[in-house]
């Protein structure tokens, strides 16, 4: 079955190299890979010391390399929108103007390239997709990002295309705006429909994997430790935990003698974090890790292991469960602390807001009579419990 491993991290932790050698150890068993960067600071080119271009390209045997241009994405598949855009908000048909207005919003470039790799997973037939992400907070705004925009377009999608035709002609006479004519309402519904496409297979945890790389450091640790939890939160299947540049205990430099006890303390930290994870150690080499002759290095020292490209779930996904007359959620928040939890009830939807993120999770029919009559975190787990309304009376049963 076709796989899809993404590797995410705080900036400047080795994620390209860790990638990078996770897709050569893919090449040499003999498995068709492709290597992704949707990262803008593109490394990959560095790494094996080429310029890469604007297509995919062919490393060597079984390995190709793409460095997403998400502009090029978007002027071919969503052209409309970029002329829509070009003439709303650079007042000239000019779809180029518009492909960079939207490409200014946060989080759109990204949402690009994920939806390039998830036709390339669709239509070419590579066993492995192996992705070098942006830094964690790129990355969580990434990958929650479809989600957020097919929830938004689901609620008003439906009157989308009524609303324009309605408005049109008042929107051009009142306030000299012009509606987004029908093929630009053609391709927000194709991107509608991408988008839930997408979604469903980042969540697909027989086929989407994220990897969190690291280094012993407390800030870099402190931010591993949200990713996880954030990551936990929107439902992604987080199953490998990568520590880089851990300095040789026998380095036999009494210089080095603090720095060696604080990463020890800040691996055995992790390790306890992440006690659920596989984890793998990546040493701290003499070298900057540039060139293939380089990366493979760690594939011989860390990623030496048959079952690195396991399918692995490591934690169960959300549930509702019926507990006596009502029902119950769980969602599964490692890491995460009592007090930076708020939740609410709005509409068909229930609200969990943990520290920066917050995330609206669609109630099934069946609890749409039903409100929140309270909630308890333990063990790593929000449970929130359910009971059925009396009608009129706003009551619980």
């Amino acid at each position: 079955m076709k796989r899809i491993y993404i590797f995410t991290g705080k900036g400047g932790v080795g994620k390209s190299s860790i990638a990078t050698a996770h897709a050569i150890k893919s090449a040499g068993e003999g498995v068709r890979t492709l290597l992704v960067s949707t990262d803008m600071a593109h490394n990959l080119g560095d790494i094996f010391g080429r310029k890469l271009g604007a297509d995919i390209e062919t490393i060597s045997r079984n390995l190709d390399v793409y460095e997403i241009a998400p502009e090029y994405v978007m002027e071919h598949e969503f052209p409309e929108i970029g002329n829509y855009l070009g003439y709303l908000l650079s007042e000239e048909i000019d779809g180029s103007n518009g492909l960079q207005e939207l490409c200014m919003i946060p989080g759109m470039e990204e949402l690009f390239s994920l939806l390039r790799i998830a036709e390339i997973y669709d239509k070419e037939d590579y066993e492995r997709i192996i992705v070098d992400c942006a830094p964690t907070g790129e990355t969580l705004s990434l990958l929650k990002f479809p989600e957020l925009l097919s929830w938004y377009m689901e609620k008003l999608f439906p009157i989308g295309k009524v609303g324009v035709r309605i408005l049109e002609p008042i929107s051009k006479a009142a306030f000299k705006v012009e509606m987004p004519n029908k093929a630009a309402m053609n391709d927000i519904e194709k991107l509608y429909v991408k988008l839930a496409g997408l979604q469903e297979l980042l969540k697909n945890r027989d086929v989407t994997s994220i990897r969190i790389v690291t280094t012993p450091e407390k800030m870099v640790v402190e931010e591993t430790k949200r990713n996880y939890m954030y990551m936990n939160l929107y439902d992604f299947n987080v199953d490998g935990l990568y520590i880089n540049r851990i300095l040789p205990k026998d380095i036999g430099n009494p210089f080095f003698e603090q720095w060696l006890d604080i990463q020890q303390g800040y691996i055995s930290l992790l390790k306890d974090t992440f006690a659920a994870l596989p984890i793998y150690e990546v040493p701290w080499y003499d070298e900057e890790l540039k060139g293939r002759e380089n990366i493979e290095r760690i594939v011989a020292d860390v990623l030496a292991d048959d079952e690195v490209f396991a399918a692995r779930v490591i934690a169960e996904r959300e549930c509702f469960r019926q507990v006596g007359d009502g029902y119950q959620l769980e969602v599964f928040l490692p890491g995460a602390k009592k007090e930076e939890i708020d939740l609410y009830q709005a509409a068909t939807d229930v609200v969990i807001k943990a520290g920066n993120f917050k995330r609206n999770i669609p109630l099934p029919n069946i609890l749409r009579s039903y409100e929140v009559a309270g909630a308890k975190f333990e063990e790593g787990k929000l449970r929130i419990r359910f009971e059925k309304v009396w009608e009129g009376s706003g009551e619980h049963a």
